[in-house]
């Protein structure tokens, strides 16, 4: 028995749209039907169909979901140690391709819900940075907690580390890579190996023979055929460089994950057409490689050509601040815009979902934040988070409690003013005075935030969860 899906129009009316291109709309309206937006523009251009059901969005702003390209949300739990950590397989061997991240997420983890609270719809998750192949990343929506439907690509790439992680790692062992040289050589053999056993499962294809799979050899076939990325975490030039050079030997399309010296290698990214996710560039030197850490990297790299997108590397950074970190781009040099598109429509480029999220347009995924003021300020909140079309994230604070439903007759987008009454003397639909669910239940199931001034509710500071050896060794192992 196939159940139809009931057709239900929403909108946003009377907002500031940051549409992630072209111009801003002042007083403008977003339409959407179920999961998808079907129209913005002007306020009077976008006409609301018959029994639409809309907010009034005055002295807001509405921009895209933000996306962090690069987290390891669920798989290094807050609060949680040992039990909630399982970023690296590391010990028995530092080539661990059959891994896969998604495998290690649990999607309860209380970051999901402050990704919710800093208007963050879409991250990629991957493991840690301990073995020189730490297995495949994958990418979900933030909202929910069944994976198979958060999920937007379970295998989106293959995460690599250079440099001082796993020599540490294994030097610490007593095992190979203790050297630089060491981990060129065990990410080279492991790729002339799926090089190999795709050149004997073709064979035994030929003459009808059995082949005996081998899952990481798999997912390094794909790799080598260019249909995921080498997802490349390295730091220092002479890293970047060796990434550089192993991924022109295999011809492998290639992104840069950190790229704290990335501004020193510019001529070779932009042969190389490749993408940089930078930072975490809140966080301060914890180690030589990140010596250099600057947030003037970003303005460097945008002005040369290269694309970047901005990272938490949560848990090193909160990943709720990821607007902040736009902020703090802008103050060192970026525009605008070119913060806005580094954490929207650029991490969803380097991703490859750009015709689904990162920007609002007909056709794209419903998932957009709103805001109470510019973004970038540091006193704004995100007041409500929408993925797929779903309310998932109201903050606690007044302006959230203005976004109440209204049905009625509304002709065009019709608005009133910020004070939240309705201007066509339309029902609310099916809310309280508040807004939320007549039970009034948080539609994420979690705390929300309080008034400006107090502090989080039920929800402890990032330093409070992650006190300083702990946060300091989570950037030694991500």
């Amino acid at each position: 028995m196939t159940v139809e899906k009931k057709m239900v129009y929403k909108a946003i009316v009377g907002a500031t749209i940051w549409p992630g291109y072209g111009q801003v709309i002042y007083k403008g309206s977003l339409l959407w039907q179920n999961d998808k937006i079907v129209a913005l523009g002007n306020q009077g251009e976008v006409e609301l169909p018959q029994g639409t059901e809309y907010l009034n969005g005055a002295g807001l702003t509405v921009v895209p979901g933000l996306i962090d390209a690069h987290t390891h949300l669920g798989i290094q739990e807050e609060i949680y140690e040992y039990e909630g950590d399982d970023l690296n397989e590391s010990g028995e061997s530092a080539v661990t391709p059959e891994m896969r991240a998604i495998d290690g997420i649990n999607p309860r983890d209380l970051a999901f819900k402050d990704a919710l609270s800093g208007g963050v719809t879409t991250v990629m998750i991957a493991p840690g940075s301990a073995n020189v192949i730490g297995g495949s990343i994958c990418v979900l929506k933030t909202a929910g907690t069944n994976l198979e439907r958060m999920v937007l690509d379970p295998e989106a790439g293959v995460k690599a580390a250079f440099g001082e992680n796993p020599k540490r790692a294994y030097s610490e062992l007593k095992k190979m890579p203790g050297s630089r040289m060491g981990i060129a050589a065990l990410l080279r053999q492991a790729l002339v190996d799926a090089q190999d056993y795709e050149k004997k499962k073709l064979k035994c294809e030929k003459e009808q023979e059995i082949h005996e799979r081998d899952l990481g050899m798999e997912l390094l076939t794909r790799l080598l055929r260019r249909e995921i990325p080498l997802r490349a975490h390295a730091h220092r030039a002479d890293d970047i460089g060796t990434a550089i050079r192993i991924g022109r030997e295999f011809d492998l399309r290639l992104v840069l994950e950190h790229g704290t010296e990335a501004d020193r290698m510019i001529p070779s990214l932009l042969e190389a057409d490749i993408p940089v996710v930078l930072g975490p560039c809140f966080a301060n030197r914890a180690k030589v490689e990140m010596e250099r850490v600057d947030w003037r990297t970003a303005k460097d790299l945008v002005d040369a050509g290269v694309m970047i997108a901005l990272t938490t590397d949560h848990s090193c950074t909160p990943i709720q601040y990821l607007s902040l970190c736009g902020a703090m781009a802008i103050r060192y040099g970026l525009s605008w815009r070119q913060a806005l598109a580094a954490i929207t429509i650029n991490p969803a480029r380097i991703l490859g979902l750009e015709n689904r999220i990162g920007s609002l347009a007909p056709g794209m995924d419903a998932d957009f934040a709103i805001f109470d003021g510019d973004p970038f300020y540091y006193r704004a909140h995100c007041v409500g988070t929408f993925v797929n079309g779903q309310r998932v994230w109201t903050a606690d604070s007044k302006k959230a409690k203005l976004l109440v439903w209204w049905a009625g007759d509304s002709q065009a987008g019709a608005v009133g003013d910020s004070s939240g009454e309705n201007p066509t003397g339309g029902d609310l639909a099916g809310k309280d005075s508040t807004g939320e669910d007549p039970n009034g239940k948080d539609p994420n199931g979690g705390d929300r935030r309080r008034e400006e001034g107090e502090t989080d509710s039920g929800q402890a500071k990032s330093g409070e969860k992650l006190p300083w050896p702990r946060w300091l060794q989570s950037i030694r192992r991500n």
